[in-house]
């Protein structure tokens, strides 16, 4: 996605968490979510949904990430399960395990935690029973 002419945005709406907001407590949604703020709680993909989340640059995220296709540029600490794309980008910083379907990293990108694939699993969500805890 970053420097890339690949599109990984879902068609429909697109939720922006701007720089200096903080929102704490969980989420669920479908359609696109882009972090530049502070997130402090889960967020969660609606089952079936091919919702996409971006942590951009500035982004952090402090708590679990189940969502189909996840590109990281930003601070994650919490477990991230992504059932379809997961990208780290070169100023991604994760601290906690990754699971994955298919998982690109760029240079520059850190991981304090675990690599897991997973197989592909019936449901499109983030919630299959292939990466849930």
């Amino acid at each position: 996605m970053f420097g890339k002419t690949e599109n990984h945005l879902q068609a429909g709406a697109t939720t922006l968490v701007s720089k200096l907001t903080v929102i704490t407590g969980d989420l669920h949604f479908s359609g696109n979510l882009e972090i530049e703020g502070t997130f402090q709680g889960n967020i969660i993909a609606k089952d079936g949904s091919n919702a996409s989340l971006r942590v951009l640059h500035e982004g952090k995220v402090i708590g679990k990430i189940q969502v189909p296709t996840v590109i990281i540029n930003g601070h994650v600490e919490g477990d991230v399960h992504s059932s379809k794309h997961l990208e780290l980008a070169a100023k991604a910083t994760v601290k906690g395990n990754l699971h994955y379907q298919f998982l690109e990293v760029v240079k520059g990108a850190q991981v304090n935690g675990k690599m897991i694939h997973v197989a592909p699993g019936p449901a499109a969500g983030g919630s299959s029973s292939a990466n849930k805890e």
